[in-house]
């Protein structure tokens, strides 16, 4: 299991992106237009998702980068995580969003 990226729901990717590469100095990696973006932060991948892409209803969340996005869903429900969408096929990925017991939001996730 890893730390895929860490997801911060936005307004606008392209001011968050600015904000975070030059008041952080944080390099830009991937982006796709106003949907998502995903920067470096020295090995861990900081992403942002525009509102098309905000699978978490505006919460950040950590997203794990899994094997089998079925798999991991069933464990993961089986040890008192509730399934709140997925899996579903994004443009770039096949995720589902859980929350955890304490009501935190996760992200399991497999590129396609």
């Amino acid at each position: 299991m890893k730390i895929g990226n860490v997801l911060y729901p936005v307004s606008d990717v392209e001011r968050a992106v600015a904000f975070y590469r030059d008041g952080l100095g944080l390099a830009v990696k991937f982006t796709d237009g106003g949907r998502f973006a995903a920067l470096d932060a020295d090995g861990t991948t900081f992403a942002l998702a525009g509102p098309a892409e905000d699978v978490t209803g505006g919460d950040p969340a950590a997203s794990f980068k899994v094997p089998d996005v079925a798999a991991a869903v069933e464990r993961l429900t089986a040890a008192g995580a509730r399934l709140v969408a997925g899996p579903d096929q994004g443009p770039h990925e096949t995720r589902a969003v859980l929350r955890d017991p304490d009501g935190n939001p996760l992200i399991v996730y497999a590129p396609r």
